[in-house]
């Protein structure tokens, strides 16, 4: 990912620079360590950018949980910044890319966006962790009358469909860069026809990290409509096993099960599995009857919260495991006197948000953006306002 390495500096004259600067809007340092912050507004979006200092080289790159899809946007923020502030480059990898199509954003949604999101198909079917996007867009151009979510947390793999979205003039699929372990509960009940989840990762050393979970598996079911199923394809023996007992351990299911069942479109690791004559085990649960409606009402706000004299030494440091959620401020930077910038963990153990939350002086905000709207999350974000209060 885009990044540079600079000549060490006296960072404390970004302070000066601020008032003129046409992209950086504030400078957050560590408690502790020497690693800060730069809050940037470019292209119509804010974001974070690390700094790390060395004693040969300071590293300015990303921030993981602020980055934006367009990789463009980084490499402009960074070279714009690195201008303003006259840095003497060692080396980057910021260089533009002019050859490649530009993304399709109307077909990039953001989780925000399913709060009140209006669908333009009368059926949806979701994809979890789309990879090349072979099968989503197999899927797409042979189901037409079908609204098809691709869900991707690797960033290049959604950039690539995205571009194959526009090249093949397709209309009906989004591509959402997000956990869909958090992004089903912003569905409505019974709105998908199937969800796929082809080849996830086993992690067999952090099961909590799966996708299949009881939790997921409830979901599924509410989000599906009565017939619809969740489709499971993995080629590891230990996810298969943990899938079936996940499964039958609910008191009612229907569950299908074929090992090395040929599909119409493969990916390129399928195909060298089969090369391998490695098996590959498919599970279908079928949902068996309708759901109530979610209503969720929930606030995010930070309404009676804002940055008091002494509150960084009186934060928890360890992170806090409540009744079915925990919170953890992971780290806290310093914005000159009177503001703060938390980085926190927070919610389901196997689904956690992680989010920036800006206090100053006379108010508090999540930056950039607020937590999916989950009971979990909910549960979470009051007991951050209790002790940011």
């Amino acid at each position: 990912m885009p990044h540079l390495k600079v000549t060490p500096f006296d960072t404390s004259a970004i302070e000066q620079q601020l008032p003129a600067s046409k992209i950086l809007t504030f400078r957050a340092t560590a408690l502790k360590g020497d690693d800060e912050l730069l809050g940037v507004e470019h292209g119509g979006e804010e974001f974070l950018l690390q700094i790390k200092p060395d004693e040969k080289a300071t590293l300015i790159k990303y921030d993981k949980v602020t980055r934006p899809l367009k990789v463009n946007l980084l490499k402009e923020a960074l070279d714009k910044v690195s201008k303003e502030l006259d840095l003497e480059i060692q080396s980057s990898n910021i260089a533009l890319s002019n050859t490649k199509p530009a993304l399709s954003s109307e077909y990039f949604k953001k989780i925000e966006d399913f709060e009140n999101m209006t669908y333009p198909k009368e059926k949806i079917s979701v994809e979890v962790g789309f990879g090349s996007g072979r099968h989503l867009l197999h899927q797409a151009q042979k189901n037409p009358d079908t609204l098809f979510i691709g869900l991707e947390i690797h960033t290049p793999s959604a950039q690539q469909v995205l571009r194959q979205i526009e090249l093949l003039g397709l209309d009906n699929i989004w591509v959402v860069n997000y956990d869909a372990r958090l992004f089903l509960e912003m569905l409505p009940s019974n709105s998908c026809e199937q969800i796929f989840v082809h080849f996830p990762v086993p992690w067999d050393k952090k099961p909590h990290r799966r996708v299949i979970s009881p939790s997921f598996l409830d979901e599924s079911m509410r989000v599906l409509r009565k017939g619809g199923r969740l489709e499971l394809r993995t080629d590891s023996d230990k996810y298969f096993w943990y899938a079936l007992e996940t499964f039958f351990a609910v008191p009612k299911v229907e569950v299908e099960v074929r090992k090395n069942e040929a599909l119409e479109v493969t990916s390129k690791y399928e195909a060298r599995w089969r090369r391998q004559e490695k098996d590959i085990y498919d599970v279908y649960v079928k949902c068996r009857k309708n759901s109530e409606p979610k209503e969720l009402h929930i606030d995010f706000n930070f309404n009676i919260v804002k940055y008091k004299k002494g509150l960084e030494k009186k934060l928890p440091q360890k992170a806090m495991v409540l009744d079915g959620y925990f919170v953890h401020f992971e780290r806290i930077y310093k914005i000159g006197e009177e503001k703060l910038l938390i980085k926190c963990a927070f919610g389901s153990f196997d689904r956690p948000e992680h989010k920036y939350i800006l206090l100053e002086e006379n108010s508090c905000r999540y930056f950039v953006s607020p937590p999916v709207k989950t009971t979990v999350n909910y549960e979470a974000h009051k007991k951050i306002v209790e002790l940011l209060h």
